[in-house]
Formats: C-alpha cells, sequence, structure tokens
C-alpha cells in the first residue's frame, strides 16, 4: 500500500502538534507495511526520513502548459492577505480575499504560477498563496507518483488533498487535527471554515483525532456521519533516561503549564489556579512555556497579581527542551478551553509528570490516571494541583499507573486503525 500523504510541517522544524502527530503516524505505518510520500512545502534535509520519503514541494518546478494542472489551476481559489494567519492561534483578520476564476494562460500576476516558487514553510503574511501553489503542486505530483490513497492533513493541505485526487482518481483520506472552531472559540474565520468543509466533503473518509473532535465534524461542518471516523493519538514512546534523571536546583514544587499561549489552551485559568495556591503555599513555582498572542497579556496578569517572583515565562520549547522541561517539572497542567486531542499530557506522563487536564480535551476520553477538570473552574484545578503537589501517595500513585497508562498508547496502535480506514475505501 502506497500513500501520498500531504502534511505543512515536519519534524525537527515544527510548531506545535500537527508534526508532531504527522511523525509518530507515519513511523507507526511503516510498521504495518504502508509505504509513504510526505509532501512538505519547504523541507530542510535534517528530516528523518526512515519511514516515509520526503518530497520538498519548493524543488517542484511549474509548468501552465503541463496537462496535469490545467483543470484545477483554473479554478484555484487565490486569497491575498495583509496580515498573519496563524493555524493554531487566534483568528487574524483578512483585508483581502477573492476568488480568481478568470486566469488565463497568457495574463496572470500572481507569482503563485511561476515557475519556480520558495516557499517559507511558515505560517505568515503569504500562507494563503503558498496553499494555492502546494495545491497546484500537488495535482503534479499525483498524475505522476504511483500511489493507492492520498492522506492530507489539517486545512492548509485540504486543497492539494482535493487537487490530487481530481488528478490521479485516487480515494482521498481527510485528517482533522483541529478545526477553527477549536482555535478560534466560535467566532470563526470563513475562508478557513470553508476550505475545512469542502475538504472534508471531497473526502472518502475524515479522521477526526477524538470524538470530541468527530462530533463538532459533524454537528458544525454537516459532514456524513458515516465517513467521519476517530483515531485517538498516541505518543513516541523513547525518551532519554539521562535527561528524566536531571537535577532540580531549587527546593520548591514546579508546575508547568507547556503550549500556545492562546485563547484556545486557555492560560488564563492556569494563572488564577496559580494565584489561589500561592495564597496558601508561596513554595511552589509555575512556569509558562510557549507562546503565542496572549503572552503579554498574561505577563501583565501576572505582575497584577504581584506573583511575578514565582512565575517563569520560557517562550517557545521544543525537542530535548520539553522533555528537560518535564524533568523539571512535579505538575503538568492543560486547561485547554478546546482541544481536539493533546499530547503533551502524554508526553509529561512519559516523564513520570502526573497531569491535570481540562474535560473539555480529547485525550480525556483515553487518560484513566489523570485529574480531569473543567476549564473554568479554577478551584478545581487549583486543588487538583495542589493535592499533587502536597500529598506524595496520590502523586506517586498517578506516577505509576500514568506511565503504565501511557505505554500502551503507542502509534503502532493507531497507525494500525488509520490502515483499516485505508483498507475500507480501497
Amino acid at each position: 500500500m502506497r500513500i501520498l500523504m500531504f502534511g505543512w510541517e515536519f519534524p525537527p522544524h515544527i510548531t506545535g502538534g500537527l508534526g508532531t502527530a504527522c511523525f509518530g503516524l507515519t513511523k507507526g505505518l511503516s510498521k504495518h507495511g504502508v509505504e509513504m510520500m510526505f509532501v512538505v512545502p519547504k523541507a530542510y534535509g535534517d528530516e528523518d526520513q526512515r519511514a516515509v520519503r520526503i518530497l520538498n514541494a519548493s524543488d517542484i518546478s511549474f509548468d501552465l502548459e503541463d496537462s496535469e494542472y490545467k483543470e484545477f489551476w483554473a479554478n484555484i481559489k487565490y486569497m491575498e492577505v495583509g496580515s498573519n494567519i496563524i493555524p493554531y492561534v487566534d483568528p487574524v483578520e483578512f483585508s483581502k480575499v477573492f476568488e480568481d476564476n478568470k486566469k488565463t494562460g497568457e495574463k496572470y500576476t500572481s507569482n503563485v504560477f511561476s515557475k519556480r516558487y520558495e516557499f517559507s514553510g511558515a505560517y505568515g503574511v503569504n500562507l494563503m498563496e503558498e496553499v494555492a501553489r502546494y495545491a497546484l503542486i500537488g495535482s503534479g505530483i499525483a498524475a505522476k507518483e504511483k500511489h493507492d490513497i492520498i492522506h492530507a492533513h489539517d486545512w492548509l493541505t485540504y486543497p492539494a488533498g482535493i487537487a490530487a485526487k481530481k488528478a490521479s482518481g485516487k480515494p482521498l483520506v481527510v485528517h482533522m487535527h483541529a478545526t477553527e472552531f477549536d482555535r478560534t472559540g466560535g467566532d470563526v474565520n470563513q475562508v478557513v471554515y470553508d476550505m475545512e468543509r469542502e475538504g472534508m466533503e471531497a473526502a472518502d473518509r475524515v479522521i477526526t483525532v477524538s470524538n470530541l473532535t468527530r462530533k463538532v465534524v459533524i454537528e458544525k461542518y454537516g459532514i456524513d456521519p458515516g465517513k467521519v471516523v476517530t483515531v485517538h493519538n498516541a505518543v513516541d514512546q523513547a525518551v532519554s533516561k539521562e535527561i528524566i534523571e536531571i537535577k532540580r536546583k531549587m527546593k520548591e514544587k514546579v508546575v508547568t503549564f507547556l503550549g500556545r499561549i492562546t485563547y484556545q489552551k486557555g492560560p488564563e485559568y492556569f494563572i488564577e489556579a496559580a494565584y489561589k495556591i500561592l495564597q496558601k503555599d508561596n513554595n511552589v513555582r509555575f512556569v509558562m512555556a510557549g507562546s503565542g498572542d496572549m503572552l503579554n497579556k498574561m505577563i501583565e496578569r501576572v505582575a497584577h497579581l504581584k506573583i511575578a517572583d514565582k512565575f517563569h515565562f520560557t517562550g517557545f520549547l521544543k525537542g530535548d527542551d520539553v522533555t528537560n522541561m518535564f524533568a523539571l517539572s512535579d505538575v503538568f497542567v492543560m486547561p485547554s478551553v478546546s482541544e481536539p486531542f493533546g499530547i503533551v499530557p502524554l508526553e509529561a506522563m512519559r516523564s513520570n509528570v502526573p497531569v491535570v487536564i481540562s474535560k473539555q480535551s480529547g485525550v480525556a476520553e483515553v487518560l484513566k490516571h489523570a485529574f480531569k477538570v473543567d476549564f473554568w473552574d479554577v478551584d478545581a484545578m487549583a486543588d487538583s494541583i495542589y493535592g499533587l503537589c502536597h500529598y506524595d501517595g496520590l502523586s506517586n500513585m498517578f506516577k505509576e499507573y500514568g506511565k503504565i497508562e501511557v505505554e500502551n498508547l503507542k502509534w503502532e496502535n493507531s497507525a494500525k486503525e488509520v490502515k483499516k480506514v485505508y483498507e475500507s475505501v480501497l
């Protein structure tokens, strides 16, 4: 079985959980005899290709006269944006969106249609232009490369998945890692919503990372329930024992938030819970690791509450820095307002760190040995954190059984379910 897979990022060059999930899934699928070509907008040459062949869209030239492009490019939606739009951050205003169905081979202005195009591989001002170019390249690859199924990860790659399906006639599977409702709290960007809906409508199967997300896909996008399948995410089991045994230099307990500092992740609730705990016990330190559009607001709130001497902002962490942070932590907290899944708690538990997670997260569906609270219930969150910091018996129980639990959440098992989805459309 040969899969043509489209994804916007691949480790070690990632901005969040999407790239991590793609990497884990491809490794798992390779163990089940699935061969994959993974197309990224920009490859850097240091990607791990033991389980997957990486195709760099920036290396692929484009000619309007090539037959595999002609049908798709005439109807492509080309959007100009006046400011950044970042798929896992709060919505950013579009200054200009338009559909161009009238371009001809003799007259066009966008470099989307140039023979060579260098993708940034980021989420910047030219994102929608890059999405359009990526879709065109996708149609060309699908026409030339042998494959059995097309698999597109998240909305950025759905146009490429649709174009590839039109070019090759092969079945399309789209993976929904996070919906526009998760990212924005309901204040959806209509352009992104439309792209998500169109991708799922065109797909033969839709994979959601949780039943929570499956419900949103069915109810908010009107997708046929019969073609929506939940496959929960997993966690890479490999972690350095040397890092886990790192020695701490502080005596205080350390409580960590690690994720994008955006509305979706609920950072303000973490700060309010920290304030309540510090009223009872001043021997605790809190870490907010990450970056995002709410960072300055969170720093100001910490200063206003006069707890800055007990609060640390690290900025964005990845790779070994994440594992090092867990090695220094006594409790991990994920207070997400809306979390399609949430791999980070699994990474924390893998490192022997007990976790407090919101009930509004997909990972809550698969975890038993974790404190689960409503994201808005700051008192319950504070009580859970306080208990794990002060009662060794409770903490040790969550560490022991949590470690066993997370060891069974393997990407190999998730990949087996994804392969079943593939087989159902062949």
